[in-house]
């Protein structure tokens, strides 16, 4: 195993087993996949899966879904193609199975899905990305349509890097149209409301430096420094959540403790 395959992500892997798949599998698979890795995190290296990850899955699929089995057999070939790939040194493909005793129960059950919470901005940011992907994705089939026309595959760089491509967007759009289907949106507040909560710009006042800065609260997946996006569940955004105006923060860094007070609150959604 070289030193890139130790570092192989979660989703890198799962856009080269998907390519990998002729296309008729593709579509059975990919969306299962793509769950599997967003349940670790995208970003998770797929050397450090361990074996009671792989089975709290396989007890979340039971509890959570009435067609377990064949979900689960999606994953089983993912995991398998990741030892055969050398990127596991386990098969971590036998420790996922289904229980079978919830699976009937689950049936008559409506799913239990967990809602996300979104400002009206951030919902639309990704409807406009997934066009752009999917105006994306139609460039890429288009690329692999052309490589494909050398009859020769095995050897065919620019056909194999397509459908990686095309299965890393296909993971991405999946992903946020299966957020999108859970949204619930930050409610509309008073400018004067008295606590802070998601979706509102709160000015704060450092204690020892007397400058101000000011920031909007949103959900991770609506981050972004340059607009002062910061999420809620960050350290600063757990400080300020459910605290007023006039009230004293303080914040743990590694030089110590970051003291602010809270000036505004306002409502930016």
């Amino acid at each position: 195993m070289t030193g890139a395959d130790n570092k192989i992500t979660l989703s890198a892997a799962a856009a080269r087993y998907i390519a990998s798949l002729s296309h008729s599998k593709e579509e059975a698979s990919q969306i299962e996949v793509y769950h599997f890795v967003r349940w670790f995190n995208n970003e998770k290296i797929a050397l450090s899966l361990t074996a009671d990850e792989v089975v709290t899955y396989a007890d979340h699929l039971s509890s959570s879904s009435a067609d377990s089995e064949k979900k689960v057999e999606s994953i089983k070939l993912f995991l398998h193609y990741l030892k055969k790939e050398g990127w596991h040194k386990e098969n971590l493909s036998v420790c996922l199975k289904p229980r079978k005793t919830r699976v009937k129960m689950q049936s008559v059950k409506a799913r239990v899905v967990k809602s996300i919470m979104l400002t009206r901005q951030g919902y639309e940011d990704m409807r406009v990305e997934i066009e752009k992907l999917k105006e994306k994705r139609l460039g890429v089939i288009e690329d692999i349509r052309r490589a494909a026309a050398d009859k020769d595959l095995s050897e065919n760089a620019p056909y194999h890097a397509a459908r990686e491509e095309k299965a890393r967007l296909d993971g991405r759009i999946i992903e946020l149209e299966e957020t999108l289907k859970t949204v619930t949106f930050v409610e509309d507040k008073p400018n004067n409301s008295v606590k802070a909560n998601l979706g509102d710009t709160v000015t704060l006042k450092d204690l020892d430096s007397n400058e101000e800065c000011s920031y909007t609260l949103v959900n991770p997946r609506e981050i972004n420094p340059a607009q002062g996006k910061i999420s809620a569940s960050s350290p600063i955004g757990r400080a300020i959540i459910g605290r007023g105006e006039g009230d004293i923060i303080k914040i743990a860094v590694p030089a110590g403790k970051l003291r602010y007070c809270i000036m505004k609150l306002g409502n930016n959604i």
